[in-house]
């Protein structure tokens, strides 16, 4: 399932130069309304599941909702937060464990080069 905005809690990063959602998103589908000065997905069809959106979002306004494979409890998606990168530990319906990481391979500084 795509990421979904929770209008209530995104405040479309007013105290951030660049919104998160919209910088590190692979597939460059976020943006800002400029209506309700939110966070919105402008493909939702074309979403990758890949939750970087979910993992960055200051507010936690953005939430991935987890395919059939972890459904139904007991399945588990255990997140663990390091400073450059995040592992999740995947714990299906049947208790077969897996675990994934997203690692930030460098920052974006100003002039547009990775550093």
């Amino acid at each position: 399932m795509p990421a979904y905005v929770l209008p209530d809690k995104c405040d479309g990063c007013q105290n951030e130069d660049d919104p998160r959602c919209v910088s590190v998103c692979p597939g460059n589908l976020f943006m800002i309304d400029p209506s309700m000065g939110k966070a919105v997905c402008r493909d939702p069809g074309e979403c990758w599941d890949c939750m970087t959106c979910t993992i960055c979002c200051p507010h936690q306004a953005i939430v991935t909702q987890v395919q059939y494979q972890l459904a139904p409890i007991p399945a588990r998606l255990i997140p663990h937060l390091g400073q450059r990168r995040i592992t999740w530990t995947l714990i299906d319906s049947k208790g077969r464990i897996s675990r994934l990481e997203n690692v930030i391979l460098a920052e974006v500084e100003e002039g547009g080069e990775a550093g």
